[in-house]
């Protein structure tokens, strides 16, 4: 039994020891194989790897993904007409010297972090006080990324780390100058809000003048053509009169005499005092074929 239970332990101790000299390096780390406190290996291909047992050597695994780094509590940026500005950027950035990296940082992630601020901070600062405010906004936005990935090349490889892109997330204004600017756009628009309606009134002027232009004229050539076609209509009329009453002469002067009655009788309410036996009355008293001439106007009319 003793020996049943030493071979047992020993191999336990075996697999134990085995146990402890295998690892596995994922596709997304690096392994960093430590031999009494010394960088023995950098391990970036994965798969089933072997080590000495503990304490001879040891593993520290670093994530060899792209990270991101934002901008932590913004600061103002003055641009070179002494505007401030406020500006939100990330940093995209990977391990590419993990020994590099492991003597300046360590192995945490945010020791990197923490010391790499403050270099971009203030690489943004170097680029944003060389321009106006303008090319900050849009003119130069793309340059001053490129500008300050390139100027964070050099300190990256001090680090131990590669800068994969540099973005500006929002720029914008501090809290003050933000009302003032907004105040100022509003009165701009307001301004050319003013211009327009000016320009639409001049315009609706201009085009109502225009429109009572030619409805004169137009309201002058129908009186016009009126005027011209009631012309020939009275034209064909009198000749029309002329030619009938050319045929029948006592027959128009009888036509005659009725149309004198119908205009002093026009009215009940009208007077006449005329004597009955004047020329007037001559038709009325006709009674043979010969018709009366045509009757003068009354003397005297009264109401």
């Amino acid at each position: 039994m003793n020996r049943i239970g030493l071979i047992v332990g020993a191999a336990l101790l075996v697999l134990i020891i085995a146990a402890s000299t295998l690892f596995i390096v994922d596709q997304r780390q690096l392994a960093v194989v430590y031999a009494l406190g010394e960088i023995k290996e950098v391990i970036a291909e994965p798969g089933l790897k072997v080590k000495m047992p503990p304490p001879f050597q040891n593993v520290v695994f670093l994530d060899k993904r792209i990270q991101t780094l934002d901008s932590p509590e913004t600061r103002p940026i003055f641009t070179a007409e002494k505007k401030s500005l406020v500006i939100d950027w990330l940093i995209k950035w990977r391990i590419a010297e993990p020994r590099q990296f492991i003597r300046n940082n360590g192995t945490d992630l945010r020791n990197l972090e923490s010391r790499l601020s403050p270099v971009v901070q203030a690489a943004f600062n170097e680029e944003i006080t060389k321009r106006d405010v303008r090319a900050v906004l849009s003119g130069e936005r793309d340059k001053i990324m490129q500008d300050v990935r390139n100027r964070l090349a050099d300190e990256a490889k001090a680090f131990g780390i590669e800068i994969v892109d540099v973005r500006i997330k929002r720029v914008d204004f501090v809290a003050d100058i933000t009302d003032s600017v907004y105040r100022r756009m509003e009165s701009e628009r307001k301004q050319v809000a003013n211009q327009l309606r000016s320009q639409g009134i001049a315009d609706a002027e201009k085009i109502r003048a225009d429109a009572d232009r030619q409805r004169e004229v137009i309201i002058a050539e129908a009186y016009r053509d009126a005027q011209k076609i009631k012309g020939e209509g009275d034209s064909k009329a009198s000749a029309l009169y002329a030619d009938a009453f050319g045929r029948d002469p006592q027959f128009a002067q009888f036509y005659r005499s009725l149309e004198a009655y119908r205009s002093s009788f026009r009215s009940k309410s009208d007077v006449m005092v005329v004597d009955s036996n004047s020329e007037f009355f001559k038709a009325m008293r006709s009674s043979g074929a010969t018709a009366p001439a045509a009757p003068a106007a009354p003397a005297a009319r009264g109401r």
